[in-house]
């Protein structure tokens, strides 16, 4: 066909790479202008800001051939010392998961087609891209993928002169905790109280779950949707269950749309959940304190649950905000586990422990703690390639 018309294989190929140029070097420019626009109001504010760039500029060069790149460069004026070495403070590339952890990678998420084979060459392509940063990290699949989200932050905290502690050690594992009930200062003013009661500042969320039907027991899907004064979040997660007790969860950020299509899919055997998530800081750790509102099943009236992360293993002794009255740490505790609160098939034995129907949720499913995850993209890798450049 491509004779027919007078177009030789050569200048269909000749067409390709001229393609090719323009639109990665349009795709630079425009990265540039992005970029100067966050530097800029980075600039206008008081507050110190830290800009994070999904993409950098030497990306690109993973799409071109070598001698289409050294064009680009005499053509606009460009070296990689100013490109590369100035323009961006660190440089974080994450291995593909199509490396290293090849069950994890799929290419069932919309944006994700290429074949592990090409993915794994464009991993190599853009890590190389970025050779001669002097603050470049590479983040591997020798971990599972919490840890690797870990390793990820703590290079950054660290390149910024930042101590988090223990919330980003490799080692450190979700706790949680039974809470008898708020302090007596939620009789009074919190606000104006706060500091002489020892209640820390803290952010208050209302947050909505409901679990959706599933084909399997090997798949549990859940909606959440969280905001403050009427503004919202939206989130769709997925959660596999693998062998060897692993498990995969698929999060994705979804639209005030979307959230009303997929209540549609509400599991009956499970009632909504409704709660306020109290978020604060005490002592330098980073707590989540559950505080679970009616409409609800009898046993979650009242109920309060506290997390925090920390390297210490479970049932060790934990310094814990000394204002709250703990009752017991209950981490890994099916009966607390949200899967198994919401359940209306929850079943109590003879001796007052809680159990879970036949047609339940497998054991790993009611511990409700997963440290192996994947991201909206359905990758054990959340970028499949770079959080490249940080500013």
């Amino acid at each position: 066909m491509s004779h027919q018309l007078g177009v030789n294989q050569n200048q269909v190929f000749k067409l390709v790479l001229t393609g090719v140029f323009q639109f990665q070097e349009n795709l630079i420019k425009c990265m540039m202008q992005i970029e100067k626009t966050y530097c800029e109001l980075a600039q206008m504010s008081t507050k110190n800001c830290l800009i994070i760039c999904d993409r950098g500029i030497m990306d690109a060069t993973a799409y071109m051939k070598p001698e289409q790149w050294e064009e680009m460069k005499m053509k606009n004026g460009w070296n990689e010392i100013e490109l590369r070495d100035n323009r961006y403070n660190q440089v974080i590339h994450m291995v593909t998961a199509a490396k290293g952890a090849e069950k994890f990678y799929s290419t069932e998420h919309a944006v994700r087609y290429e074949s592990p084979d090409v993915a794994r060459n464009l991993d190599d392509m853009a890590s190389q891209a970025w050779v001669g940063h002097p603050y470049y990290d590479v983040i591997d699949n020798s971990t599972d993928f919490e840890a690797k989200l870990i390793r990820m932050i703590s290079t950054v905290t660290d390149r910024l002169g930042m101590d988090f502690r223990e919330r980003l050690n490799v080692n450190s594992k979700k706790r949680k905790f039974l809470v008898r009930e708020l302090p007596s200062l939620e009789a009074i003013d919190m606000a104006a109280s706060a500091e002489t009661k020892g209640y820390p500042q803290f952010q208050d969320f209302d947050v909505v779950h409901d679990y959706l039907a599933t084909p399997g027991q090997k798949t549990q899907a859940r909606i959440r949707k969280r905001g403050q004064n009427g503004n919202w979040t939206y989130t769709h997660t997925i959660r596999r269950y693998l062998q060897n007790n692993e498990s995969a969860e698929t999060k994705m950020h979804i639209t005030s749309r979307d959230y009303t299509n997929l209540l549609a899919q509400i599991d009956e055997k499970h009632q909504t959940i409704y709660k306020t998530r109290r978020c604060f800081l005490w002592n330098d750790q980073y707590y989540q304190m559950d505080l679970y509102k009616e409409p609800c099943q009898e046993r979650c009236k009242g109920l309060i649950l506290l997390e925090t992360y920390s390297t210490i293993p479970a049932m060790e002794p934990l310094d814990l905000p000394s204002f709250l009255d703990i009752v017991k740490e209950v981490t890994g505790d099916p009966y607390y586990s949200m899967y198994n609160l919401s359940s209306k098939v929850w079943l109590q034995n003879t001796k007052g422990k809680a159990t879970v129907s036949h047609d339940s949720i497998p054991n790993e499913v009611a511990n409700g703690d997963v440290h192996q995850e994947a991201t909206s993209n359905g990758d054990h890798d959340e970028t499949n390639g770079d959080i490249n450049g940080l500013r």
